[in-house]
Protein backbone atom coordinates (compact mmCIF):
# COMPACT_ATOMS: atom_id res chain seq x y z
CA UNK A 1 0.00 0.00 0.00
CA UNK A 2 1.32 3.40 -1.37
CA UNK A 3 2.13 5.55 2.48
CA UNK A 4 1.95 9.00 1.97
CA UNK A 5 3.39 11.41 4.43
CA UNK A 6 -0.49 12.36 5.80
CA UNK A 7 -0.55 8.42 6.52
CA UNK A 8 2.77 8.77 8.70
CA UNK A 9 1.34 10.97 10.51
CA UNK A 10 -2.07 9.96 11.36
CA UNK A 11 -0.93 6.44 12.34
CA UNK A 12 1.44 7.90 14.84
CA UNK A 13 -1.56 9.72 16.30
CA UNK A 14 -3.44 6.81 16.31
CA UNK A 15 -0.47 5.15 18.33
CA UNK A 16 -0.36 7.73 20.61
CA UNK A 17 -3.93 6.71 21.97
CA UNK A 18 -6.17 9.22 19.59
CA UNK A 19 -9.29 8.20 18.32
CA UNK A 20 -10.96 11.29 17.74
CA UNK A 21 -10.35 14.76 15.45
CA UNK A 22 -12.46 18.22 15.63
CA UNK A 23 -12.89 20.50 12.90
CA UNK A 24 -13.71 22.59 9.87
CA UNK A 25 -12.62 20.47 6.62
CA UNK A 26 -11.27 22.95 3.83
CA UNK A 27 -9.64 21.51 0.48
CA UNK A 28 -6.26 21.62 1.68
CA UNK A 29 -6.72 19.17 4.53
CA UNK A 30 -8.52 16.58 2.32
CA UNK A 31 -5.85 14.31 2.17
CA UNK A 32 -5.37 14.66 6.33
CA UNK A 33 -8.82 13.90 7.08
CA UNK A 34 -8.51 11.01 4.73
CA UNK A 35 -5.30 9.72 6.60
CA UNK A 36 -6.84 10.32 10.02
CA UNK A 37 -10.04 8.11 9.26
CA UNK A 38 -7.59 5.46 7.42
CA UNK A 39 -5.89 5.34 10.48
CA UNK A 40 -8.99 4.60 13.19
CA UNK A 41 -8.86 8.32 14.05
CA UNK A 42 -12.66 9.65 13.76
CA UNK A 43 -12.83 13.15 12.41
CA UNK A 44 -16.04 15.30 13.64
CA UNK A 45 -17.44 17.94 11.82
CA UNK A 46 -18.01 21.74 14.66
CA UNK A 47 -19.28 24.52 13.38
CA UNK A 48 -16.34 26.71 14.49
CA UNK A 49 -12.68 26.10 15.24
CA UNK A 50 -12.99 27.24 18.54
CA UNK A 51 -15.41 24.90 19.45
CA UNK A 52 -13.61 22.17 17.71
CA UNK A 53 -10.75 22.62 19.63
CA UNK A 54 -12.75 22.53 22.92
CA UNK A 55 -14.08 19.04 22.25
CA UNK A 56 -10.80 18.02 21.41
CA UNK A 57 -9.45 19.10 24.82
CA UNK A 58 -12.58 17.21 26.28
CA UNK A 59 -11.57 14.35 24.77
CA UNK A 60 -7.66 14.44 26.46
CA UNK A 61 -9.42 14.76 29.88
CA UNK A 62 -11.67 11.44 29.60
CA UNK A 63 -9.20 9.35 27.28
CA UNK A 64 -5.67 10.80 28.41
CA UNK A 65 -4.55 11.04 24.32
CA UNK A 66 -4.04 14.39 23.34
CA UNK A 67 -6.79 16.09 21.57
CA UNK A 68 -6.47 16.55 17.96
CA UNK A 69 -7.50 20.05 16.04
CA UNK A 70 -7.90 20.33 12.23
CA UNK A 71 -7.73 23.44 10.70
CA UNK A 72 -7.63 24.75 6.73
CA UNK A 73 -5.65 27.30 6.14
CA UNK A 74 -6.24 31.72 6.53
CA UNK A 75 -9.70 31.61 8.48
CA UNK A 76 -9.52 28.03 9.55
CA UNK A 77 -6.23 28.63 11.88
CA UNK A 78 -7.29 32.59 12.36
CA UNK A 79 -10.48 31.26 13.91
CA UNK A 80 -8.57 28.29 16.42
CA UNK A 81 -6.20 30.90 18.09
CA UNK A 82 -8.47 31.38 21.03
CA UNK A 83 -8.34 27.93 21.75
CA UNK A 84 -4.68 27.13 21.31
CA UNK A 85 -4.05 29.73 23.53
CA UNK A 86 -6.64 28.70 25.72
CA UNK A 87 -4.46 25.12 25.53
CA UNK A 88 -1.41 27.03 26.27
CA UNK A 89 -2.92 28.32 29.85
CA UNK A 90 -5.28 25.47 30.73
CA UNK A 91 -1.76 22.82 30.02
CA UNK A 92 -3.72 20.88 27.25
CA UNK A 93 -1.57 19.27 24.78
CA UNK A 94 -3.41 19.33 21.81
CA UNK A 95 -2.10 18.62 18.48
CA UNK A 96 -3.34 21.82 16.34
CA UNK A 97 -2.80 20.42 12.24
CA UNK A 98 -3.18 23.09 9.77
CA UNK A 99 -3.30 22.81 6.20
CA UNK A 100 -0.96 24.79 4.36
CA UNK A 101 -0.01 26.15 0.82
CA UNK A 102 3.00 24.44 -0.83
CA UNK A 103 6.32 26.43 -0.01
CA UNK A 104 7.09 26.84 -3.69
CA UNK A 105 3.39 28.53 -4.17
CA UNK A 106 3.65 30.67 -1.66
CA UNK A 107 6.79 32.41 -3.33
CA UNK A 108 4.11 33.78 -5.96
CA UNK A 109 0.77 33.04 -4.20
CA UNK A 110 -0.99 34.74 -1.44
CA UNK A 111 -4.39 34.32 -1.70
CA UNK A 112 -5.34 33.14 2.03
CA UNK A 113 -1.64 33.24 2.88
CA UNK A 114 -0.87 33.78 6.54
CA UNK A 115 2.44 32.58 8.33
CA UNK A 116 1.02 30.34 10.69
CA UNK A 117 3.78 30.35 13.09
CA UNK A 118 4.11 33.64 13.33
CA UNK A 119 -0.03 33.73 13.82
CA UNK A 120 0.10 31.41 17.08
CA UNK A 121 3.47 31.39 17.90
CA UNK A 122 2.69 32.93 21.29
CA UNK A 123 -0.16 30.64 21.82
CA UNK A 124 2.07 27.50 21.35
CA UNK A 125 4.74 25.32 22.64
CA UNK A 126 6.42 25.12 19.06
CA UNK A 127 5.87 24.35 15.62
CA UNK A 128 6.45 22.10 12.63
CA UNK A 129 5.80 21.31 9.51
CA UNK A 130 5.47 18.10 8.06
CA UNK A 131 8.02 16.82 4.73
CA UNK A 132 8.02 13.87 3.10
CA UNK A 133 11.30 12.51 3.90
CA UNK A 134 10.27 12.00 7.88
CA UNK A 135 7.15 12.72 8.90
CA UNK A 136 6.92 10.30 11.70
CA UNK A 137 10.29 11.82 13.31
CA UNK A 138 7.95 15.07 13.46
CA UNK A 139 4.82 13.57 14.07
CA UNK A 140 7.23 12.20 17.42
CA UNK A 141 8.93 15.10 18.35
CA UNK A 142 5.65 17.15 18.28
CA UNK A 143 3.55 14.90 20.61
CA UNK A 144 6.71 14.42 22.94
CA UNK A 145 6.50 18.38 23.06
CA UNK A 146 3.04 18.53 24.13
CA UNK A 147 2.73 16.02 26.53
CA UNK A 148 5.77 16.62 28.84
CA UNK A 149 5.95 18.13 32.17
CA UNK A 150 4.04 20.68 31.73
CA UNK A 151 1.68 20.03 28.67
CA UNK A 152 0.74 22.63 25.82
CA UNK A 153 -0.27 23.02 22.05
CA UNK A 154 2.22 22.49 19.12
CA UNK A 155 1.41 23.14 15.41
CA UNK A 156 1.99 20.72 12.79
CA UNK A 157 1.73 22.70 9.37
CA UNK A 158 0.88 19.98 6.86
CA UNK A 159 1.36 21.72 2.89
CA UNK A 160 -0.91 20.12 0.83
CA UNK A 161 1.60 18.39 -1.76
CA UNK A 162 3.38 17.05 1.25
CA UNK A 163 0.57 15.29 2.55
CA UNK A 164 -0.24 13.18 -0.27
CA UNK A 165 3.30 13.07 -1.01
CA UNK A 166 5.01 9.30 -0.64
CA UNK A 167 6.32 8.92 2.81
CA UNK A 168 9.90 8.25 3.69
CA UNK A 169 11.08 5.23 5.25
CA UNK A 170 13.28 6.81 8.25
CA UNK A 171 13.75 4.49 11.32
CA UNK A 172 10.84 4.31 13.62
CA UNK A 173 11.99 6.52 16.94
CA UNK A 174 9.85 6.48 19.99
CA UNK A 175 10.83 8.97 22.99
CA UNK A 176 11.07 6.30 26.26
CA UNK A 177 7.89 7.46 28.73
CA UNK A 178 10.47 8.98 32.03
CA UNK A 179 8.90 7.51 35.00
CA UNK A 180 7.83 9.63 37.49
CA UNK A 181 10.30 10.55 39.97
CA UNK A 182 10.62 12.09 43.50
CA UNK A 183 12.82 14.78 45.10
CA UNK A 184 16.11 13.37 45.70
CA UNK A 185 17.32 12.52 49.54
CA UNK A 186 19.40 15.31 51.33
CA UNK A 187 19.45 17.95 53.26
CA UNK A 188 16.50 19.72 51.67
CA UNK A 189 14.10 16.34 52.03
CA UNK A 190 14.98 16.12 55.50
CA UNK A 191 14.23 19.67 56.79
CA UNK A 192 10.52 19.36 54.88
CA UNK A 193 10.14 16.01 56.62
CA UNK A 194 10.83 18.00 59.86
CA UNK A 195 8.69 20.58 59.19
CA UNK A 196 5.46 18.20 58.67
CA UNK A 197 6.78 16.50 62.19
CA UNK A 198 6.18 20.19 63.96
CA UNK A 199 3.27 21.00 62.11
CA UNK A 200 -0.08 21.33 64.16
CA UNK A 201 -2.03 23.21 61.51
CA UNK A 202 -0.75 22.10 57.78
CA UNK A 203 -2.76 22.72 54.83
CA UNK A 204 -2.47 21.41 51.45
CA UNK A 205 -3.57 23.57 48.31
CA UNK A 206 -3.76 20.60 45.50
CA UNK A 207 -3.81 21.94 41.73
CA UNK A 208 -4.38 21.07 38.14
CA UNK A 209 -0.72 19.83 38.11
CA UNK A 210 -1.46 17.28 40.50
CA UNK A 211 -4.19 16.22 38.19
CA UNK A 212 -2.14 15.53 35.47
CA UNK A 213 0.35 13.43 37.79
CA UNK A 214 -2.96 11.54 38.77
CA UNK A 215 -1.85 12.27 42.17
CA UNK A 216 -5.26 11.69 44.39
CA UNK A 217 -4.66 8.02 45.89
CA UNK A 218 -1.55 9.98 47.34
CA UNK A 219 -3.02 13.36 48.03
CA UNK A 220 -6.09 11.35 49.89
CA UNK A 221 -3.69 9.44 51.77
CA UNK A 222 -1.54 12.19 53.15
CA UNK A 223 -4.35 14.15 54.26
CA UNK A 224 -5.82 11.31 56.02
CA UNK A 225 -2.37 10.43 57.67
CA UNK A 226 -1.61 13.63 58.67
CA UNK A 227 -5.06 15.37 59.00
CA UNK A 228 -4.07 18.26 56.82
CA UNK A 229 -7.21 19.84 55.04
CA UNK A 230 -6.92 20.33 51.13
CA UNK A 231 -8.09 23.36 49.18
CA UNK A 232 -8.32 22.10 45.88
CA UNK A 233 -8.22 24.74 42.71
CA UNK A 234 -11.14 24.32 40.77
CA UNK A 235 -9.51 22.51 37.88
CA UNK A 236 -8.16 20.14 40.99
CA UNK A 237 -11.81 19.62 42.43
CA UNK A 238 -12.34 15.85 42.78
CA UNK A 239 -8.43 14.75 43.11
CA UNK A 240 -9.70 14.38 46.51
CA UNK A 241 -13.59 13.23 46.84
CA UNK A 242 -15.42 16.63 48.09
CA UNK A 243 -16.47 14.21 50.26
CA UNK A 244 -13.96 13.45 52.18
CA UNK A 245 -13.55 14.66 55.78
CA UNK A 246 -10.50 16.79 54.54
CA UNK A 247 -11.44 18.48 51.35
CA UNK A 248 -12.21 21.99 52.14
CA UNK A 249 -14.33 24.20 49.64
CA UNK A 250 -12.38 25.13 46.43
CA UNK A 251 -10.58 28.27 45.58
CA UNK A 252 -9.42 29.84 42.35
CA UNK A 253 -12.01 33.13 41.29
CA UNK A 254 -14.28 33.94 44.26
CA UNK A 255 -13.33 36.67 46.86
CA UNK A 256 -16.43 35.62 49.05
CA UNK A 257 -14.53 32.29 48.88
CA UNK A 258 -11.07 33.40 50.04
CA UNK A 259 -12.54 35.45 52.72
CA UNK A 260 -12.69 32.62 54.65
CA UNK A 261 -10.04 30.21 52.84
CA UNK A 262 -6.99 32.37 52.55
CA UNK A 263 -7.27 33.25 56.37
CA UNK A 264 -7.00 29.63 56.79
CA UNK A 265 -4.05 29.44 54.57
CA UNK A 266 -2.54 32.70 57.01
CA UNK A 267 -3.23 30.42 60.12
CA UNK A 268 -1.63 27.49 59.11
CA UNK A 269 2.03 26.66 60.35
CA UNK A 270 2.79 24.56 57.16
CA UNK A 271 1.73 25.18 53.65
CA UNK A 272 2.38 22.01 50.72
CA UNK A 273 1.55 23.38 47.43
CA UNK A 274 0.62 19.69 45.76
CA UNK A 275 1.11 20.72 41.95
CA UNK A 276 -0.27 23.81 42.52
CA UNK A 277 -0.18 25.99 39.61
CA UNK A 278 -1.90 29.79 40.59
CA UNK A 279 -2.56 30.00 37.22
CA UNK A 280 -5.87 29.10 38.09
CA UNK A 281 -5.90 32.16 40.27
CA UNK A 282 -7.57 35.45 40.98
CA UNK A 283 -5.44 38.27 41.81
CA UNK A 284 -5.89 37.80 45.30
CA UNK A 285 -3.79 34.93 45.88
CA UNK A 286 -0.91 36.81 44.71
CA UNK A 287 1.98 37.11 47.05
CA UNK A 288 -0.75 35.05 50.13
CA UNK A 289 2.02 34.40 52.44
CA UNK A 290 5.95 35.52 53.10
CA UNK A 291 8.07 32.89 52.15
CA UNK A 292 11.09 33.89 54.38
CA UNK A 293 8.67 33.70 57.45
CA UNK A 294 5.57 30.81 56.40
CA UNK A 295 6.64 26.99 56.20
CA UNK A 296 6.20 26.37 52.25
CA UNK A 297 6.41 23.05 50.68
CA UNK A 298 6.19 23.21 46.80
CA UNK A 299 6.27 20.39 44.76
CA UNK A 300 5.60 21.50 40.92
CA UNK A 301 6.96 20.21 37.60
CA UNK A 302 9.00 23.27 36.42
CA UNK A 303 10.66 25.68 38.16
CA UNK A 304 8.75 28.77 39.70
CA UNK A 305 8.25 31.63 36.60
CA UNK A 306 4.91 32.94 37.83
CA UNK A 307 6.26 34.92 40.39
CA UNK A 308 2.51 34.25 41.98
CA UNK A 309 4.35 32.97 45.06
CA UNK A 310 7.46 31.61 46.79
CA UNK A 311 8.21 28.22 48.64
CA UNK A 312 10.30 27.92 51.15
CA UNK A 313 11.37 24.44 49.73
CA UNK A 314 10.79 23.70 46.15
CA UNK A 315 10.97 20.21 45.21
CA UNK A 316 10.70 19.82 41.15
CA UNK A 317 9.33 16.43 40.89
CA UNK A 318 6.02 14.17 39.93
CA UNK A 319 3.36 15.31 43.03
CA UNK A 320 2.53 12.15 44.16
CA UNK A 321 6.14 10.71 44.58
CA UNK A 322 6.67 13.99 46.09
CA UNK A 323 3.78 13.82 48.79
CA UNK A 324 5.22 10.05 49.30
CA UNK A 325 8.74 10.88 50.20
CA UNK A 326 7.56 14.09 52.39
CA UNK A 327 5.32 11.10 54.38
CA UNK A 328 8.29 8.52 54.63
CA UNK A 329 9.93 10.16 57.79
CA UNK A 330 7.29 12.49 59.00
CA UNK A 331 4.45 11.81 61.89
CA UNK A 332 1.09 13.23 62.45
CA UNK A 333 0.83 15.74 64.75
CA UNK A 334 -1.74 18.21 63.70
CA UNK A 335 -4.10 19.72 66.06
CA UNK A 336 -7.19 19.91 62.88
CA UNK A 337 -10.33 17.98 63.57
CA UNK A 338 -13.23 16.17 61.13
CA UNK A 339 -15.70 18.94 62.86
CA UNK A 340 -13.07 21.77 62.55
CA UNK A 341 -12.69 21.06 59.11
CA UNK A 342 -16.56 20.57 58.32
CA UNK A 343 -17.42 23.90 60.09
CA UNK A 344 -15.16 25.28 58.08
CA UNK A 345 -15.97 24.27 54.80
CA UNK A 346 -19.63 25.06 55.84
CA UNK A 347 -18.60 28.70 56.72
CA UNK A 348 -16.97 29.09 53.40
CA UNK A 349 -19.97 27.97 51.56
CA UNK A 350 -22.52 29.77 53.60
CA UNK A 351 -22.53 33.08 51.54
CA UNK A 352 -23.32 30.92 47.99
CA UNK A 353 -26.72 30.50 49.91
CA UNK A 354 -27.38 26.82 48.20
CA UNK A 355 -30.69 26.88 50.31
CA UNK A 356 -32.39 29.61 48.64
CA UNK A 357 -35.95 29.21 47.09
CA UNK A 358 -35.08 29.16 43.56
CA UNK A 359 -31.93 31.17 41.73
CA UNK A 360 -28.58 30.72 40.20
CA UNK A 361 -27.51 28.23 43.65
CA UNK A 362 -31.04 26.21 43.86
CA UNK A 363 -30.05 25.69 40.13
CA UNK A 364 -26.62 23.66 41.12
CA UNK A 365 -28.05 22.25 44.02
CA UNK A 366 -31.06 20.61 42.45
CA UNK A 367 -28.74 19.43 39.55
CA UNK A 368 -25.97 17.84 41.66
CA UNK A 369 -28.66 15.91 43.63
CA UNK A 370 -30.62 14.56 40.50
CA UNK A 371 -27.55 14.04 38.59
CA UNK A 372 -25.99 10.43 38.51
CA UNK A 373 -22.75 10.99 40.90
CA UNK A 374 -20.48 9.68 37.57
CA UNK A 375 -22.00 13.14 35.72
CA UNK A 376 -19.20 14.89 33.91
CA UNK A 377 -20.20 18.40 34.09
CA UNK A 378 -18.57 21.50 32.14
CA UNK A 379 -19.22 24.95 33.28
CA UNK A 380 -19.02 28.58 30.86
CA UNK A 381 -17.39 31.63 31.56
CA UNK A 382 -19.46 34.07 33.83
CA UNK A 383 -21.04 34.66 37.07
CA UNK A 384 -22.89 31.60 37.18
CA UNK A 385 -19.10 29.30 36.96
CA UNK A 386 -17.37 31.49 39.81
CA UNK A 387 -21.21 29.95 41.83
CA UNK A 388 -21.45 26.87 40.44
CA UNK A 389 -17.39 26.11 41.00
CA UNK A 390 -17.67 26.81 44.66
CA UNK A 391 -20.58 24.35 45.49
CA UNK A 392 -21.05 21.54 43.02
CA UNK A 393 -19.56 18.45 44.25
CA UNK A 394 -17.05 16.46 42.24
CA UNK A 395 -15.93 12.93 43.39
CA UNK A 396 -13.56 12.27 41.05
CA UNK A 397 -11.22 14.46 39.04
CA UNK A 398 -11.54 16.05 35.89
CA UNK A 399 -15.22 16.14 35.73
CA UNK A 400 -15.89 19.32 35.82
CA UNK A 401 -14.30 20.98 32.91
CA UNK A 402 -14.06 24.26 32.28
CA UNK A 403 -11.64 26.98 30.61
CA UNK A 404 -10.20 28.69 33.46
CA UNK A 405 -6.69 29.90 32.78
CA UNK A 406 -7.86 32.25 29.52
CA UNK A 407 -11.86 31.89 30.66
CA UNK A 408 -13.52 31.71 27.09
CA UNK A 409 -16.45 32.31 27.47
CA UNK A 410 -18.85 29.92 25.27
CA UNK A 411 -16.40 26.89 25.93
CA UNK A 412 -18.81 25.08 28.03
CA UNK A 413 -21.06 23.22 24.77
CA UNK A 414 -18.51 21.86 23.08
CA UNK A 415 -16.43 20.68 26.31
CA UNK A 416 -19.55 18.52 26.90
CA UNK A 417 -19.82 17.26 23.37
CA UNK A 418 -16.43 16.04 23.80
CA UNK A 419 -16.88 14.47 26.84
CA UNK A 420 -19.99 12.92 25.30
CA UNK A 421 -18.47 11.55 22.60
CA UNK A 422 -15.15 10.60 24.67
CA UNK A 423 -17.78 8.63 27.02
CA UNK A 424 -21.18 7.96 25.35
CA UNK A 425 -22.02 5.70 28.84
CA UNK A 426 -21.77 8.95 31.32
CA UNK A 427 -24.27 11.68 31.38
CA UNK A 428 -22.80 14.70 30.70
CA UNK A 429 -24.24 18.19 31.57
CA UNK A 430 -23.44 21.72 30.55
CA UNK A 431 -23.68 24.78 32.61
CA UNK A 432 -23.48 27.98 30.19
CA UNK A 433 -25.57 31.36 30.63
CA UNK A 434 -27.20 33.19 27.94
CA UNK A 435 -24.28 34.88 27.03
CA UNK A 436 -22.17 31.80 26.41
CA UNK A 437 -25.23 30.12 24.34
CA UNK A 438 -25.43 32.51 21.84
CA UNK A 439 -21.77 32.33 20.95
CA UNK A 440 -22.14 29.16 20.39
CA UNK A 441 -25.54 28.24 19.39
CA UNK A 442 -24.39 26.52 16.18
CA UNK A 443 -22.36 23.32 17.65
CA UNK A 444 -26.44 22.72 18.79
CA UNK A 445 -26.41 21.10 15.07
CA UNK A 446 -23.01 19.55 15.79
CA UNK A 447 -25.03 17.52 19.17
CA UNK A 448 -28.36 17.06 16.82
CA UNK A 449 -26.27 15.56 14.09
CA UNK A 450 -24.17 13.19 16.26
CA UNK A 451 -27.24 12.02 17.99
CA UNK A 452 -25.84 13.05 21.84
CA UNK A 453 -27.92 12.84 24.69
CA UNK A 454 -26.07 15.85 26.16
CA UNK A 455 -28.20 18.15 28.76
CA UNK A 456 -27.77 21.79 28.59
CA UNK A 457 -28.86 24.15 31.56
CA UNK A 458 -28.86 27.84 30.97
CA UNK A 459 -29.06 30.85 33.73
CA UNK A 460 -30.96 33.24 31.87
CA UNK A 461 -31.07 36.66 33.71
CA UNK A 462 -30.76 38.22 30.19
CA UNK A 463 -27.54 40.11 30.61
CA UNK A 464 -23.40 39.23 30.62
CA UNK A 465 -23.85 39.10 34.86
CA UNK A 466 -20.45 39.29 35.94
CA UNK A 467 -19.94 41.89 33.53
CA UNK A 468 -22.79 44.18 34.48
CA UNK A 469 -21.85 43.44 37.94
CA UNK A 470 -18.70 45.12 37.80
CA UNK A 471 -19.48 48.04 36.25
CA UNK A 472 -22.75 49.25 39.07
CA UNK A 473 -19.60 47.74 41.62
CA UNK A 474 -17.18 50.63 40.00
CA UNK A 475 -20.24 53.10 39.65
CA UNK A 476 -20.08 52.98 36.06
CA UNK A 477 -22.90 53.43 33.68
CA UNK A 478 -24.00 50.18 32.20
CA UNK A 479 -23.39 49.63 28.48
CA UNK A 480 -23.23 46.83 26.35
CA UNK A 481 -23.80 43.99 28.87
CA UNK A 482 -27.82 43.57 28.18
CA UNK A 483 -28.79 40.62 25.95
CA UNK A 484 -32.41 40.01 24.18
CA UNK A 485 -34.80 37.99 25.52
CA UNK A 486 -35.27 34.77 23.39
CA UNK A 487 -37.13 31.72 23.49
CA UNK A 488 -34.13 29.16 23.93
CA UNK A 489 -36.20 26.52 24.42
CA UNK A 490 -37.95 27.01 20.81
CA UNK A 491 -34.01 27.73 19.68
CA UNK A 492 -33.50 23.96 20.83
CA UNK A 493 -36.52 22.00 19.10
CA UNK A 494 -35.42 24.06 16.08
CA UNK A 495 -31.97 22.29 16.19
CA UNK A 496 -34.05 19.25 16.65
CA UNK A 497 -33.52 18.61 20.75
CA UNK A 498 -35.89 18.99 23.28
CA UNK A 499 -35.80 22.07 25.22
CA UNK A 500 -37.89 23.73 28.38
CA UNK A 501 -38.30 26.38 30.56
CA UNK A 502 -38.13 26.37 34.28
CA UNK A 503 -38.52 29.07 37.05
CA UNK A 504 -38.57 26.67 40.25
CA UNK A 505 -36.73 24.22 41.46
CA UNK A 506 -39.63 21.68 41.41
CA UNK A 507 -40.05 22.32 37.63
CA UNK A 508 -36.34 21.76 36.95
CA UNK A 509 -36.08 18.45 39.05
CA UNK A 510 -38.59 17.17 36.47
CA UNK A 511 -37.31 18.64 33.91
CA UNK A 512 -33.87 17.06 34.71
CA UNK A 513 -34.95 13.45 35.13
CA UNK A 514 -37.03 13.96 31.65
CA UNK A 515 -33.08 15.09 30.27
CA UNK A 516 -31.83 12.07 31.90
CA UNK A 517 -34.13 9.17 29.95
CA UNK A 518 -34.16 11.13 26.64
CA UNK A 519 -32.31 10.55 22.88
CA UNK A 520 -31.31 13.78 22.03
CA UNK A 521 -30.14 16.72 23.53
CA UNK A 522 -32.48 18.69 26.26
CA UNK A 523 -32.21 22.37 26.65
CA UNK A 524 -33.50 24.19 30.31
CA UNK A 525 -33.54 27.59 30.26
CA UNK A 526 -33.78 28.61 33.98
CA UNK A 527 -34.64 31.88 34.16
CA UNK A 528 -33.48 34.04 37.11
CA UNK A 529 -33.64 37.51 38.52
CA UNK A 530 -31.53 40.20 37.26
CA UNK A 531 -28.61 40.90 39.88
CA UNK A 532 -28.80 37.10 41.00
CA UNK A 533 -25.29 37.40 41.86
CA UNK A 534 -25.04 40.32 44.03
CA UNK A 535 -23.07 39.50 47.75
CA UNK A 536 -22.25 35.48 46.27
CA UNK A 537 -19.18 35.57 44.35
Amino acid sequence: MHMRAADKLARRLAEAGCRHAFGIPGGEVLTLIDALEAAGIRFHLAKHETAAGFMAEACWHRTGAPGILVATVGPGLSNAVNVIANARLDRVPLIVLSGAVDPAERLSYNHQVIDHARLVEPAVKGSFELNAACPDLVTERALALATDRRPGPVLIDVPIRVAAAGAGNEPVLRRTPASPCGPGEGPALEEARHWLGESRRPLVIAGFDAVIDDAGAELSAFAERFRAPVIQTYKAKGLIDEDHPMALAPAALSPVADRTLLAAVREADLVILAGYDPIEMRIGWQHPWDASKKRVIEFAPTANDHYMHQASLSFLCDTGAGLRALSAGGEAGSTWTVAEVARLRAATLEPFRIDEAWGPAAITDVARRILPKETIATVDAGAHRILLSQVWRCHEPRTLLQSNGLCTMGGAMPLAIGAKIAEPQRPVVAFFGDGGLLMFTGEFATCAELGLPVIFVVFVDRSLALIEKKQRESQLRKFGVDLGRFDYAAIAGGFGGQGVTVRSREELERALIDALAADRFTLIACEIDDNAYDGRI
